[in-house]
């Protein structure tokens, strides 16, 4: 006989008091966080910030241990579905939330010294002075914040990362890659630039992703206050990066290289978004929006440059170019051609990559930005498939249709249906993760950097006659 109560019951393991404690002391530090923002005296509110930034810390790694780093080794879904944070339950909304009005305060309610309106905010933002003042030797502003609390997110759950994929050398050496690129190249060494009075830039992130790392204005802007050494190298890095490194580096390992081991962006969604992949939407209409939202993002900051490159170049008429003769409504009084790089921040640089793309991770996977929005994404995923050696080629033959594949593809490919028939997965928007190949039990999937010929040949072991049981 079977009871009603039994059905409706979720079958959820229950939270062990060791976590419940570890856990405690993570919402302590988030507590200890209100304090700062409110606290008028600037020595007691700094002691707290850093007592706070301690127990979560502290707290987080503990909790990673206690988690993923005592029990049998191997992907385990552990009921991802049926807890509220993970299966956009109450607490996902609120983290939906939390995330959400956080970087829109931070990006409309604080200016770039640290002084807007919004009060808490810039009580957070001054409690780091003393770190701003040692690695950058200037006080503490809200990108500042930003950063910090960005890279500690990226190395405490990085940390949770290598605890819970022990077992994959690849998982483990990509994680520790995010981690070594972000703490470095994105946080420390634009940090110590600015100690030397140099422009403040990121190595790391290259145009179209960084898109006026190429504009005419900041290129002159490098060349001039970066030095005729520094400057120089660092507009060549960016060009270099653009237009030589990545086709070339592509072409042997798939955007990978970039997505999944060096992008901030990735390392973000990687690591801090890791409990949230499997909400990845799947469906074919998601893959629709995919292909209309991103491509055109991608021509758009194209058309951009080109444009500001022919103004600059004195080809485009002086209407154009020139704010006092285009005779245009636009904010601020710019001219046509610049006021489309500011529609195109506003819109895409600001509300799409920060707000919605980290704001929607509990809801809509950690890969939102990435998958919809990245003009770097969509300028390797053009290159990956049509241009690359790699691939995840399959074994049809092995695969049992359990579904881990595509449970853990945070780019919404439905994994399953490529291996069920032994076809190479070659998509533009894979980022070469490994997570398929990690979670699979039957060592069906196989990340390769294999020769160009060949390489959308499915396996001669399974048709899709044979699949029909399946369906």
């Amino acid at each position: 006989m079977i009871f009603p109560t039994a059905m409706t019951t979720a079958p959820v393991s229950p939270v062990s008091v060791p976590e419940k404690l570890l856990l405690a002391v993570v919402g302590l530090g988030l507590l200890l966080l209100l304090p700062v923002a409110f606290d008028g005296d600037a020595a007691r509110a700094q002691q707290c910030f850093f007592a706070a930034l301690g127990l979560l810390s502290a707290g987080t790694l503990g909790w990673s241990w206690w988690k993923f780093g005592r029990g049998p080794t191997g992907v385990h879904h552990n009921n991802l579905w049926l807890r509220g944070s993970t299966g956009r339950g109450a607490l996902a909304w609120l983290t939906a939330v939390v995330l959400t009005g956080f970087y829109v305060v931070l990006y409309w309610f604080s200016n770039d010294n640290g002084q807007g309106n919004f009060g808490p905010l810039n009580q957070l933002i001054h409690a780091l002075d003393p770190v701003s003042q040692a690695l950058r030797r200037r006080p503490a502003d809200q990108w500042f914040l930003y950063g910090t609390f960005y890279t500690l997110a990226v190395l405490l759950m990085g940390g949770r990362a290598l605890w819970k994929y022990r077992h994959s050398p690849y998982q483990r050496i990509r994680t520790a890659s995010v981690m070594f690129f972000q703490l470095g190249f994105a946080f420390l060494l634009p940090g110590l630039l600015l100690a030397f009075q140099r422009p403040e830039y990121y190595f790391s992130y290259f145009w179209p992703l960084k898109y006026d790392y190429l504009f005419p204005g900041t290129v002159s802007y490098l060349l001039k206050d970066g030095g005729p050494a520094l400057g120089v190298f660092m507009v060549f890095w960016g060009a270099v990066m653009s237009f030589v490194a990545t086709p070339v580096l592509t072409y042997f390992f798939g955007k990978r290289w970039y997505c999944s081991w060096v992008c901030g962006c990735g390392g973000l969604a990687e690591t801090a978004g890791d409990p949230y992949r499997h909400l990845s939407d799947k469906s074919r209409a998601a893959w629709r929006w995919e292909v209309r939202l991103i491509y055109p993002i991608l021509g758009f900051i194209v058309l951009v440059t080109a444009l500001l490159w022919l103004g600059s170049a004195g080809v485009l008429p002086g209407w154009f170019t020139t704010p006092q003769q285009s005779g245009l409504p636009l904010v601020g009084g710019l001219s046509p051609v610049d006021g489309l790089s500011k529609v195109y921040g506003f819109f895409i640089g600001s509300i799409f990559s920060g707000v919605i793309g980290v704001g929607f991770y509990p809801l809509m996977g950690s890969r939102v930005w990435c998958r919809f929005g990245c003009p770097m994404a969509a300028y390797l995923g053009l290159l990956q498939k049509h241009f690359s050696r790699f691939r995840i080629s399959t074994n049809g033959g092995q695969c049992i249709s359990c579904g881990n594949c595509s449970n853990v593809c945070e780019m919404g490919i439905d994994v399953k249906q490529y291996a069920q028939r032994g076809e190479p997965i070659v998509r533009a928007s894979c980022v070469g993760c490994g997570l398929c190949s990690t979670a699979c039990p039957r060592g069906v999937l196989n990340l390769e950097n294999g020769p160009r010929e060949g390489r959308m040949q499915s396996s001669q072991l399974i048709s899709a006659d044979s699949l029909r049981i399946l369906g």
